[in-house]
């Protein structure tokens, strides 16, 4: 059942004093876009009577196709906490559609609700729950950003080692306030580095409250005078950021992936989506960690999950089963990062992991020990492969995927491969500070 009607925003809108309204939406990349409505538009922003130049975003269509519209999504209307009391700004997340009224196959959310009708075909709602990680690091005199930070706080430090203490509590308060139900928040390991964990939900509603999440943990950071990055990998010899997503499905109200038959509580159907997740999981990775910067987190000493293989005992595998069970039992896939655009990586997990479970695909067995002290010769004969180590790698191991092209469609497959090809392209063109200290004095 729907939250709002056209009516209650127009009325809340009243009420509040709100003067403009954000339409927001997403770019292929997982960056927020949007167009700015005064009050007195409202009701044209309700009527689907909004449009924008979509040659403008890349990835979107040509200029000779350019006019899209902004199709809110009502119960998404939220006012933002840290704007001005009079004249209040809110925002509405957005569908795209084509002028002829038809979904424009290129918006992310579309692709993830595109997945979804599929899992109810089967019976099934799909519900999320993300762990986002992030650094906060000092401006410069200009405002900008740096990856400088007086801290040498870790894992679960509190003030006044943690020196983000009060930042982070002012992100978990203004999340609040925008109707976010925030379970835990941390330091996390590395000088800098912190985690706010918010309840899971159903799997579009997950991918809006990561694009608020990073709006407000943004916003909070710069009235301290911080700089809040979901850089993956901002610093060398320090941790990365990851963000864990754990997954399950439900059918007719119940958890499907509990089995208290089974002796790690499992059901077939959770080993059949573990499967699917196993299978297409390189295809995955271009779009779980889309940046050159995503496959720096993947290296030996810093906890980032690059083996292929399962564990419900152990966190140095792809992917883990936390230790609940009946309905708190999930699955959870420990390499995507911040970068990612959430609607994207929702949509391949998800479709991932229904192909496992509609062509019973059975993971290879659930690893015990840690993976991070076996050695090459063992993870062979334990059939364990490991993710692509640079974006280009995983480009081609998603071209190769016939089925989580799909997934994206044409349209989008195309234009965001070609946009990381490029992105490639022009990181190996640089020259770097590392290569003028190794090579320039002595070759």
């Amino acid at each position: 059942m729907s939250k709002y009607t056209k009516a209650d925003i127009i009325r809340l809108i009243e009420e509040e004093d709100v003067e403009f309204v954000r339409l927001q939406f997403t770019d292929m990349f997982g960056m927020f876009k949007n167009v700015a409505v005064t009050s007195s538009q409202i009701e044209k922003a309700l009527n689907n009577e909004c449009m924008f130049d979509g040659s403008s975003i890349d990835g979107f269509v040509r200029i000779e196709e350019s006019d899209m519209y902004l199709c809110p999504d009502l119960d998404t209307f939220a006012i933002f906490p840290w704007r001005p009391q009079q004249g209040k700004v809110a925002r509405l997340v957005c569908n795209i559609y084509r002028p002829n009224g038809v979904p424009f196959e290129g918006d992310p959310r579309y692709v993830l609700k595109k997945e979804l009708e599929k899992a109810r075909e089967m019976g099934y709602e799909f519900n999320v729950g993300p762990e986002c990680e992030f650094f906060l690091y000092h401006t410069d005199d200009d405002g900008m950003p740096t990856t400088i930070t007086h801290e040498k706080a870790g894992y679960f430090d509190m003030g006044p080692i943690d020196l983000g203490e009060n930042a982070r509590r002012d992100m978990v308060l203004t999340l609040e306030d925008m109707g976010f139900e925030i379970e835990a928040s941390h330091h996390e390991m590395a000088p800098a580095q912190h985690e706010i964990d918010f309840k899971y939900a159903p799997a579009v509603e997950t991918a809006d409250n990561i694009m608020t999440f990073k709006l407000v943990v943004k916003t909070i950071a710069k009235r301290h005078g911080l700089h809040a990055t979901f850089m993956p990998k901002p610093k060398h010899g320090e941790c990365g950021s990851g963000m864990h997503i754990n997954m399950s499905l439900s059918k007719n109200g119940k958890n499907i992936f509990y089995d208290a038959s089974d002796e790690l509580g499992l059901s077939q159907e959770a080993y059949y989506f573990i499967g699917g997740l196993m299978k297409h999981v390189k295809g995955m990775t271009a779009i779980t960690n889309p940046l050159v910067n995503s496959y720096k987190r993947f290296v030996p000493g810093y906890e980032a999950p690059v083996n292929i293989a399962w564990s419900a005992v152990n966190r140095s595998p792809l992917i883990r089963i936390p230790d609940t069970r009946g309905e708190g039992t999930r699955i959870e896939l420990r390499s995507p990062d911040p970068a990612a655009n959430p609607y994207l990586a929702l949509a391949v997990c998800l479709a991932a992991g229904l192909d496992g479970i509609k062509n019973k695909i059975s993971p290879i067995a659930s690893i015990s020990q840690n993976l991070f002290e076996m050695s090459k010769r063992e993870k062979k004969a334990a059939s364990i492969e490991t993710l692509p180590c640079n974006l280009l790698d995983a480009v081609r191991e998603l071209e190769k995927d016939e089925f989580i092209m799909n997934v994206l469609g044409e349209h989008l497959a195309e234009n965001y491969i070609r946009a990381k090809k490029a992105e490639w392209n022009n990181y190996t063109c640089q020259v770097t500070n590392w290569e003028l200290d190794q090579y320039l004095y002595k070759i």
